[in-house]
């Protein structure tokens, strides 16, 4: 473990106020001895800077994905004071609201059988990927506003879905306050071409099946069942999040100086929450969370109109169980020293975990908490949990995210060819479909942490609690 971190639990590490100068809070981050072992002190640093910050409340939070990333690590949480307390894009990072879908079938694994390959091959078609790919629908300027205010609502309105969609996307699938106006003209021209594209880099479709229930009762509130036959889309906002994200940095940079701000690290580059300058970032933030929301729902409407040509099943079978967000921030009310307080939590790399009866969950899933997808690497298994009371208690309503890397794209590469990656998977049952072969040697399972030991970190801890494990059986990469 790195020097000066002190264990608090058997999955728990603390990094103590004093840990880096003018630390606020101490950082707590949850991990495993084996995954010690690929713990970075640059991730531990960056979460001990998130912990000067100000208006942060009670812990800087990491989960066992950590990683090193942009001003705060991947896997970061942190809360804020709404009067005190800033806003920083490094807390949410350049592709805000990448998140995850699940989308169950009637279909069984013996439904695959023969049609595998068919059925990727014309998902391929229907979904444009790849880094630049555009859309085959052609959005006007006020097509673009009304994904960008109204997310999902948008989609269904215009046949892209159903309303039940809506209830099982987190946020409904729209955050409000979202601010068209605060998005800039660069952003819009980047987004109108790439509605409904899955991009390339760690975004991918599976095919997947279920082969393992661990939690009955909650397994059969999300209609999941052993040999079911799912799909996991995992993309964000493309283009347009990116540039959001960029345009505000160079906002935010001045407001650190002009609000007399003093930083660790200039890429946590903020501004006070309710100040003009965090005020229009989170108004630009909440329009790119929409409009992600709105391209993973028109890659599940496009999955959905392949699977009702090739099988015998119907477009209202194939159910959204949950659409989950990843890089975001929310005003949100959480219990703090005894008293419900209103605060700005960042998720950078980490997943909304909510309880049994919290809020803003479907009534569907009140007795058992929110949905939780885990994404596996390429290869590996995924994972389905469910939020819980102690992640309402001690991470914000906050787990964990996905496996986390721990090799570069450069390095991944060194490792395993495309090719070699290819094949070996084939020999496992998975057919996988990429542009090129050097994506899917970037995205090896190599080159991240083992699915299967974050989420059984975020189980004992009970950030978390799983429900179902699922396999590959097919996998597209941008």
């Amino acid at each position: 473990m790195i020097e000066g971190v002190l264990r608090a639990g058997t999955y728990e590490w603390e990094v103590p106020v004093g840990f880096v100068p003018n630390m606020r809070v101490p950082g707590r981050f949850f991990l495993s001895e084996d995954l010690g072992n690929t713990l970075e002190a640059g991730a531990v640093q960056q979460l001990a800077n998130v912990a000067t910050l100000p208006g942060i409340v009670k812990n800087a939070l990491a989960m066992p994905d950590i990683h090193w990333g942009y001003g705060f690590p991947i896997g970061g949480v942190a809360a804020f004071d709404m009067t005190e307390g800033v806003i920083s894009p490094g807390g949410v990072g350049f592709d805000i609201n990448c998140g995850v879908r699940l989308v169950a079938s009637p279909l069984t694994a013996d439904d695959l059988a023969g049609t595998k390959r068919r059925l990727i091959e014309e998902i391929f078609q229907a979904v444009p990927t790849g880094v630049g790919a555009r859309s085959s629908i052609r959005l006007s300027n006020k097509d673009l506003t009304g994904m960008m205010t109204d997310g999902t609502r948008w989609c269904v309105d215009h046949g892209y879905g159903m309303e039940s969609d809506l209830a099982h996307s987190e946020e409904g699938g729209a955050m409000e306050n979202a601010d068209p106006d605060a998005v800039s003209a660069k952003a819009r021209q980047r987004g109108l071409p790439q509605a409904g594209t899955l991009g390339a880099g760690n975004h991918f479709l599976e095919i997947q099946v279920v082969r393992e229930i661990l939690d009955p009762a909650a397994a059969a509130a999300m209609g999941i069942t052993e040999g079911q036959v799912c799909f996991m889309i995992h993309c964000g906002s493309r283009g347009l999040g990116h540039q959001v994200c960029t345009d505000h940095l160079k906002v935010l940079e001045k407001a650190t100086k002009k609000y007399g701000i003093s930083l660790p690290d200039r890429q946590l580059a903020c501004a006070p929450v309710d100040s003009p300058e965090g005020r229009s970032y989170f108004g630009a933030m909440a329009c790119a969370a929409n409009y992600a929301w709105a391209n993973r729902q028109i890659i599940m409407h496009e999955v959905r109109r392949v699977l009702t040509t090739i099988f015998d099943v119907a477009y209202e079978d194939l159910k959204l169980v949950y659409d989950v967000a990843h890089n975001v921030a929310k005003y949100e009310t959480h219990q703090v020293d005894g008293r419900q307080q209103e605060v700005c939590v960042h998720r950078k790399g980490a997943t909304r975990a909510f309880g049994p009866g919290a809020p803003d969950i479907p009534q569907a899933y009140a007795a058992v908490g929110q949905p939780v997808i885990i994404p596996g690497s390429m290869g590996t298994s995924s994972y389905l949990l469910r939020g819980t009371e102690i992640a309402m208690n001690r991470s914000f309503g906050s787990t964990c995210h996905g496996a986390g890397r721990v090799l570069s794209r450069s390095q991944a590469k060194k490792e395993v060819t495309g090719k070699e990656l290819r094949e070996q998977l084939a020999k496992e049952g998975i057919y996988v479909r990429a542009h090129h072969d050097s994506v899917l040697a970037e995205e090896a399972p190599g080159a991240y942490k083992p699915s299967d030991e974050v989420v059984r970190v975020v189980d004992r801890v009970g950030l978390s609690t799983l429900v179902a494990r699922l396999e590959p059986q097919g996998v597209i990469k941008g």
